[in-house]
């Protein structure tokens, strides 16, 4: 069993106060895995060639950007009981991140979003998602912490395909899962085709064919013998669109954090459509980590 280990974690800040949820994130969990924290901001400079048009913006300028954000950054972190630095870049945000998760040997970034759809998401595209095919490290995509209070991960929701990719956010849920001493949902979406002949019994429960039972021992069998000493393990089939059902079934029962793994796509698939790591990151109740093959 591959045992997760945090010891620099990155987390991303453009100094507001929504995406100073990362911050609290990051604290917390540098504390839990005793990990140095560094707290990134990103002097964006992009968004003025979005349409074409190019702003030049005079060091002393950059200079002054820098220095305020510092400045704040440090403000906020005085009394943070972790090991941390501030870093600060002037560039694109997702290509300035990667650059420091291999430089500072980064071994998870977090980041708080707000969900962006529609045009003008295809328009400026997503930072995040980006970050979550270009990094070579995890990434804990956080929303606005309710009551100001960062969970333990008490309850954990893996979402499992059996692909290469799913497999390894497995490994994570399993590790983090021991780390927190929590419930681990794996979850398995069956897709319209895949489930036409589900139907309901007299006795209101479902009746499932052995292709069914097949995926729910397939679940079965990716847990070591000793998980069930420290997790609670619980095997989950659901039936739809695997980012509605999964964000769903996540809501529903109260999720602390949801695993996904994440693979390639084309540029055209992922600025119309997306991932179901980015789709469910967009909609979840609760912090999405997903996690890339390299």
């Amino acid at each position: 069993m591959m045992k997760v280990s945090f010891r620099n974690i990155l987390c991303t800040t453009d100094l507001s106060d929504h995406s100073n949820t990362a911050i609290t994130y990051g604290v917390s969990l540098a504390k839990e895995f005793n990990a140095r924290l560094f707290v990134c901001h990103i002097v964006d400079l992009t968004a003025s060639v979005a349409y074409g048009e190019v702003l030049y913006v005079p060091i002393e300028i950059q200079e002054k950007t820098v220095a305020f954000a510092r400045e704040q950054i440090e403000r906020n972190m005085r009394t943070a009981p972790v090991e941390w630095e501030t870093l600060i870049s002037v560039g694109h945000p997702a290509d300035e991140i990667a650059n420091m998760v291999t430089e500072h040997a980064i071994d998870l970034v977090v980041s708080a979003t707000q969900g962006r759809s529609g045009l003008k998401r295809i328009i400026l595209g997503s930072v995040t998602g980006r970050l979550m095919r270009s990094l070579d490290c995890p990434f804990l995509i956080v929303r606005d912490l309710e009551n100001n209070r960062v969970s333990r991960f008490k309850r954990i929701l893996v979402g499992c395909d059996f692909s290469e990719d799913s497999n390894l956010a497995f490994q994570y849920g399993l590790s983090l899962a021991q780390e927190f001493e929590s419930e681990l949902h794996l979850v398995h979406v069956m897709e319209t085709a895949d489930y036409r002949d589900l139907i309901k019994g007299e006795n209101g429960m479902d009746v499932e064919n052995p292709e069914h039972e097949e995926k729910r021992e397939q679940l079965r069998a990716m847990l070591p013998e000793e998980s069930y000493n420290w997790c609670h393990p619980k095997l989950v089939l659901l039936a739809g669109q695997p980012f509605e059902e999964i964000t769903k079934y996540a809501l529903f029962n109260h999720m602390d954090l949801i695993v996904l793994g994440i693979r390639g796509h084309n540029l055209i698939e992922t600025l119309l459509a997306g991932s179901t790591t980015d789709r469910v990151s967009r909609q979840s109740p609760c912090p999405v980590l997903s996690v890339c093959p390299m």
